[in-house]
This record gives structure tokens, sequence and C-alpha cells, in this order.
């Protein structure tokens, strides 16, 4: 099982007097005065761990490695390297001068590990810290939404069908089937027919024989995990045949998207569109009907002093109108109480929306588009309704930052869990360092 604390530092680093070690020392100060953040973490890292063989990295170290890598914006192979050479990197992951620096693959696993439920909990634990030391009282805020793209080149159906029947046969080569044909090649050569072709007519036929390629590539495929599970192979884990299944059922719906889009001419619903073969979960977010993104919706609720009380992943593209009410509920679940006051774009106004914030206990609300409302009935005079209005720009300078200075813009991390995970100790991280700079 992993330690939470480390025992004892084998040497510390003097403090620096450098403004960018004076902001370590403070992050440091606020993690050492919550011990909730490691106690959550060492939950997530010993939950199915036996309680023997070498203990790891602690709580600790994995905690304040992901705000390092976040706040640096590093890769793992960069964050290794820093960790190795710099001796405030390692009084700050309480490695210590001489102390054992752990490998890639033990950073990344940690990390991994904690779960974005975790991560939301940590952040509502530094959210009451900050409000208990006066620094934000959650009494005005303002809200929008961005997106956070997936990992992902932009999608197109030939690309999709070669990626299918490229990792199908990559994972039968990998597990030493015998009996199929690679077809790579051959798909990778209609992709590119494909791509280079003018007339739908023409681009029609080569998608059919691509289409054929890829579901001869299915039927080797399924025999392959068929043998898998009857033993054949043992060499290969069941859990292989799984994956294989899971391929199988992406490449199967790929083909069919692209034979009603291709063939029958449909226009297929952004809804039940396969994006991805590695990150299925991806949606598609169209804004403002000329701008399309590939990833997931981020709602951003944040304050008067710039640190985000309220992140949430959205699933699919749900209109902005939909949100200010569920928002500002959980608001007051946070807080216990609905803020004053609420500033929101123009996308999130709807007449529907105000009588129910009102009934919340918002005394104001402004939406910077008014949409046949009077302003005499969101706020109590025009002079409030200005300042909320010049108030809600702030909330895009603050997605800027995160997207800018905290690896917001895009995630690296696979799997839909991983995207809230990512995005979750992304706040967090920005959110510590808000913190560390208005408690001076």
């Amino acid at each position: 099982m992993r330690q939470k604390l480390n025992i004892q530092l084998p040497l510390a680093v003097l403090p620096s007097k450098h403004p960018r070690a004076i902001i370590f020392e403070k992050i440091t100060r606020i993690i050492d005065d919550n011990p909730i953040f490691v106690e959550l973490v060492w939950q997530d890292l010993k939950k199915g761990k036996e309680d023997r063989g070498c203990h790891g990295l602690t709580a600790e170290q994995i905690l304040r490695c992901c705000v390092l890598k976040h706040l640096e914006q590093l890769s793992y192979e960069d964050l290794m390297f820093l960790l190795h050479e710099v001796p405030l990197y390692q009084s700050f992951c309480r490695i210590g001068i001489g102390g054992r620096i752990p490998s890639r693959s033990a950073v990344a696993e940690g990390i991994k590990s904690v779960r974005p439920e975790t991560w939301e909990e940590i952040n509502t634990s530094l959210r009451r810290y900050a409000a208990a030391k006066g620094v934000e009282k959650g009494r005005e805020v303002r809200g929008d939404c961005t997106v956070v793209e997936s990992n992902i080149l932009e999608p197109s159906d030939s690309q999709l069908l070669y990626d299918c029947v490229r990792v199908l046969t990559r994972m039968m080569k990998q597990i030493g089937c015998a009996g199929y044909h690679d077809r790579t090649r051959s798909a990778k050569r209609r992709m590119n027919e494909i791509r280079n072709s003018r007339g739908a007519k023409k681009r029609r036929g080569r998608y059919e024989v691509l289409m054929r390629i890829t579901g001869e590539a299915i039927g080797y495929a399924r025999t392959a995990a068929e043998e898998i599970l009857a033993g054949n192979y043992p060499d290969a884990p069941k859990s292989t045949a799984c994956c294989l299944s899971r391929f199988i059922g992406l490449a199967e719906g790929v083909i069919d998207q692209t034979m009603r889009r291709v063939v029958y001419g449909e226009t297929v619903p952004a809804s039940e569109k396969i994006v991805s073969i590695f990150e299925p979960h991806t949606d598609i977010i169209v804004k403002d009907s000329r701008d399309t993104h590939y990833g997931h919706k981020v709602y951003i609720t944040a304050g008067k002093t710039n640190l985000v009380l309220d992140c949430v992943v959205l699933e699919g593209n749900p209109a902005d109108s939909t949100l200010p009410v569920k928002m500002l509920e959980r608001q007051k679940e946070l807080y216990g109480r609905a803020p004053l006051k609420a500033a929101f774009d123009g996308g999130f106004a709807s007449k529907d929306n105000l009588p129910d914030i009102k009934t919340l206990g918002v005394k104001d609300v402004c939406f910077s588009k008014r949409r046949g409302m009077d302003i005499e009935d969101m706020c109590r005079s025009k002079h409030v309704y200005r300042r909320l209005w010049r108030f809600r720009a702030g909330v895009e300078s603050i997605i800027s930052w995160l997207k800018r200075c905290f690896g917001l813009a895009r995630c690296l991390w696979r799997s839909f869990g991983s995207f809230r995970s990512y995005v979750q100790s992304s706040v967090f991280s920005a959110n510590l360092a808000t913190t560390a700079l208005l408690l001076a």
C-alpha cells in the first residue's frame, strides 16, 4: 500500500527569494494546510492495492507532480528531467536532494489513478478554504462555456476506415494470428485516392472498395477473437479478445455511417457519428454555426477574484440557454446559498430562465443580450446591469488564461474519465496559483 506522506526528506533545498519560488512556497503552504487533498488522493491510490511490496510514490508526491505538470505545462518526459535537475522542483514534489526520483511510468500511473470525482472533491475543499480565508465568498458569479478538444485529427470517413483496418491488422500481428491478409497498404491507397478524387461518382466507388476492405479486416479480427477465447492462442490474454471486439464494434459503426452518408445520401446526426476510434467519447461541438470543434463542452463558473468556482464537463452539445439554472443550483449546493448576483453571455438568455433564477434567491441577473427582457426585471437598476455586463466579460480572460497557461485547450489523456480528470486537475492547479497569489 502506498504511503500518504513522506516519512522524512533526505535533504531539503534552502528557500529561494525568487518570485516563482515564492509562489511554489505559498502553494506548498496551502497543500500543507489542507491534508484532505492528500487523503482523497491516497484513497484512490490504495484501491485494489495489497499491503505488500514497494511503497512506491506517496499520495502527496503524486498530487504535487500533477500540480507541477499543469503549472509548467510539462510533458511527462520534461517533468522527469526537471525533477532530476532542478532542486526547487525536487523540494516542491517532496523528493529532496538525493532522494529517489520516480520513473515516468510510475508518475503517469499514479496521476491517472486519481478519479475525476476525487479531483472535483479536492477543488471543492480548496474553494471552502478560500472562502474561510476571505479570498472568495461566491456572492458574485459569472459563467460561460468553452470547448476542450480531444487529442484527435480532424475526422473524415476515409481516414476512419483506414484507421480501423490498420489497428485491427496490427493487433492480429501482435498476437501472432495466422490465415489473414494484411490489407493495410490497399486501404491506405484507397484513402489517398478518395482524398484526391473529383466528382461524387468516383469518390463513391472508391468508398465502396474501402468499405469492403474494412469488412474483410473485421471478418479476420472476429475470427481471431473467437480463437483467443477458445484458447488457441495461449500467449494472448482474454483481454485482447475484448479489445478486438471493441474495435470491431467501432469499425462496424464507421462502415454504417459511411454507407448512410456516401451511398444513401443521408445526413447523419452529430450524436450518431463516430469521429475517432481512439477517443470515441468525443462530441462534435458547432459554435455559432461556423466553427466546428471535436472534444467536450465545459462550463466554467468564476467569481470576483478570478477563482474558478465550478467546472462541469458536459456530454453532447446542450444549448447554453438550458444551463444557467442548473449551474446556479450547483453554486447553492457548494456554498449553502445562492449568489446575490450572476452574469451570463447572451446565449444563456431565456425568458423562462429568469423567474427560475430569481426563485433560487439571486437578486440581480445580467444577460449580455436581453432577448426581449427588461433591465428592471433582471436587475435593481441600470447601473447594476451595466456593472454586471462589464463584470461578465472577465470570464473570457479566465478561460483564455486556463487554455494558455494550464493546457486546457486540448486534453492529451485517453478515455472520457481521464478527460474529466485532466480538466478538473488543470482547474485545481489554476485555483491553487490564484489562491496563492491572493493570500499575500
